[in-house]
């Protein structure tokens, strides 16, 4: 690890080079190899953080900048490849099996006993989700209609409000001196009531600027992010139960197989929606990626665990690695659909993301103030409120809403949630909760 961070610490002098590069292109007016410079700039920019103590909560988000500016550069690259010929692929369709795999991730992270905390803390988590479902959505209608967006674009400002809050949340709780149980606990509450509360905020607030399949967009949310999650939920229990029996090479070998061919079945013989309702159906592709995920954790954890005596903690280094690529590639595919259309608002709707953003943990901590709950309450109330699953509203608004202009809001929003989290846990992290004094 040592001589890795060593190595990439000498990318700071290939963004410097860039940089320099870059000035004298932009005063000179040659500009040719612009495009190309700034995502060498970044692209080093981020290698370079990967490997700094201080810098490296920041590198998801210079790489998502290395992507928006290589999809921004090159569009065709992050469109469709192969053109014109019987082996053409549109990359639009890896946004949802990616977004699967993260919210996989996610659920691996999770275990029961986070949704029986409820029970525990109920009024803590009330407080956090009516919060959640009712600042964000109503922020991002009245900033829609100030900017005056066009309707596509004003419902992706509604939908990445109505989503719920996002996997980062949890992560900026704890750096922030929050309480990382009251967070992952309402970050799996709200996920869980998406599929009613997203599509109905979405119904009663942007129903006007576009058409919201309310079954529609319920089953995607369902098949996208709730039936990855319960995969992952499982994933979470093979992986990180201490009883010998899941150490078992016959059992692990046995799942592993077993998922991927009910995986592959499903995926070949099943009907493409598992059943329709109301103008809304269930996909199967869910259900095809959870199973498939399965299969394969229980494989690696075989031949890592089992066969080489690995590390236990393999799934949490490569979990992050795996999320970081997916929302990166979800973003430059996103941006590169509609480019033309963010050169013409991108200053207006960063405003805009800036304001929500900024808004949302205002109103997140002063509300959870108001109800009387504790400083580190507070803290990651506000955390919950105003970071947002942006990889969901991505994924909604070009699947469901068929418009890669309402998926331009999400992916502006996502990387600044990163600054701004990181900023403001890095300020409460030199601010700690005083402790209340013994009796």
């Amino acid at each position: 690890m040592r001589t890795e961070g060593s190595f990439l610490k000498h990318f700071k002098f290939v963004f410097l080079v860039g940089l320099v590069v870059a000035l004298i292109m932009v005063v000179t007016g040659y500009r040719a190899y612009l495009g190309l410079t700034l995502v060498v700039m970044f692209g080093s920019l981020a290698l370079y953080c990967m490997s700094h103590p201080f810098l490296k909560s920041f590198a998801f988000t210079v790489w998502v900048f290395a992507f928006v500016a290589a999809s921004m550069v090159y569009p065709a690259a992050f469109m469709t490849w192969f053109k014109g010929t019987p082996y053409e692929f549109d990359l639009s369709i890896l946004i949802v099996p990616l977004i699967q795999v993260i919210m996989f991730g996610m659920g691996t992270t999770l275990s029961l006993a986070d949704f029986g905390r409820v029970a525990k803390i109920p009024w803590p988590v009330l407080v956090g989700f009516v919060l959640q479902f009712s600042i964000m959505p109503l922020v991002g209608f009245s900033l829609a209609k100030a900017f005056r967006f066009e309707s596509e674009v004003a419902a992706g400002v509604v939908l990445i409000g109505s989503c719920p809050g996002g996997v980062a949340s949890n992560l900026m709780t704890y750096l922030a001196g929050g309480d990382v149980a009251l967070s992952v606990t309402m970050t799996s509450c709200s996920t869980l009531a998406s599929p009613v509360m997203t599509p109905l905020m979405m119904k009663l607030l942007a129903g006007k600027m576009v058409p919201v399949p309310f079954f529609g967009m319920m089953f995607t949310i369902i098949n996208m992010i709730i039936v990855p999650i319960v995969a992952g939920l499982v994933a979470n229990h093979m992986l990180y139960d201490r009883r010998r029996l899941y150490r078992r090479g016959g059992l692990l070998g046995t799942i592993g197989v077993v998922g991927i061919l009910a995986a592959l079945l499903i995926a070949v013989y099943a009907p493409k929606a598992i059943f329709t309702i109301a103008g809304g159906s269930l996909g199967k592709d869910g259900l095809v990626v959870g199973l498939l995920l399965i299969g394969v954790v229980a494989l690696a954890k075989l031949v890592i665990s089992v066969w080489l005596k690995g590390p236990e903690n393999w799934m949490d280094r490569v979990l992050p690695v795996v999320s970081m690529a997916g929302i990166c590639i979800i973003i430059a595919i996103i941006t590169a659909q509609s480019r033309d259309d963010l050169l013409k608002i991108a200053p207006f709707i960063i405003i805009a993301a800036i304001l929500h953003n900024f808004i949302g943990y205002i109103l997140g901590y002063w509300g959870a103030r108001l109800f009387r709950l504790s400083e580190s309450a507070c803290r990651t109330v506000a955390i919950e409120v105003g970071l947002q699953n942006g990889g969901m509203a991505s994924g909604l608004a070009m699947k469901t809403l068929a418009s890669a202009k309402a998926a331009l809001a999400p992916a502006i929003f996502g990387p600044w949630m990163n600054v701004s989290g990181s900023v403001l846990a890095t300020w409460w992290h030199r601010k700690p909760i005083a402790k209340a004094a013994p009796r």
